[in-house]
């Protein structure tokens, strides 16, 4: 009975001991879907934006690539968002023009694993992410 016990226990134990599943990256969406809601790009910002973070503190240059290129992909579609809040709506072009540029800039500087360029258009990204927020 004590061994069984002991058994169910350690099974338990290892269980909750996994690792939690890795992140699955987004995916690309297609040049040409119908315009999405402001809210859900926004959403897919920060994604992107907090993906990017965790692979260039892991070295991981490729997904940083690929968090670069979705991050243009999302700025190119911002301007054209649905439900735009108002104290987004005539700032909304320039704003996502900026973004798309750091997010080029962020693509160049990881083809090229420069960690100082990296680290400042990556500060820059962030803070136009957050800027970017529904709550302002």
């Amino acid at each position: 009975m004590i061994r069984i016990v002991f058994v169910l226990l350690v099974a338990v134990t290892l269980v909750g001991c996994t690792l939690p599943p890795e992140r699955l990256p987004l995916q690309l969406l297609p040049e040409t879907s119908p315009p999405l809601p402001f809210s859900e790009l926004l959403t897919r910002a920060r994604l992107q934006a907090s993906a990017a973070t965790e692979a260039f503190y892991m070295n991981r240059w490729g997904d940083l690539e690929d968090s670069a290129k979705g991050l243009q992909q999302t700025a190119r579609f911002l301007p054209k968002a649905t439900e735009v809040p108002a104290t987004h709506k005539d700032k909304l072009a320039g704003e996502a023009g900026v973004l798309e540029k750091d997010a080029q800039q962020l693509l160049v500087s990881a083809k090229a694993q420069d960690v100082k360029q990296t680290t400042e258009v990556m500060q820059r990204i962030n803070l136009q992410v957050r800027e970017l927020r529904l709550d302002r």
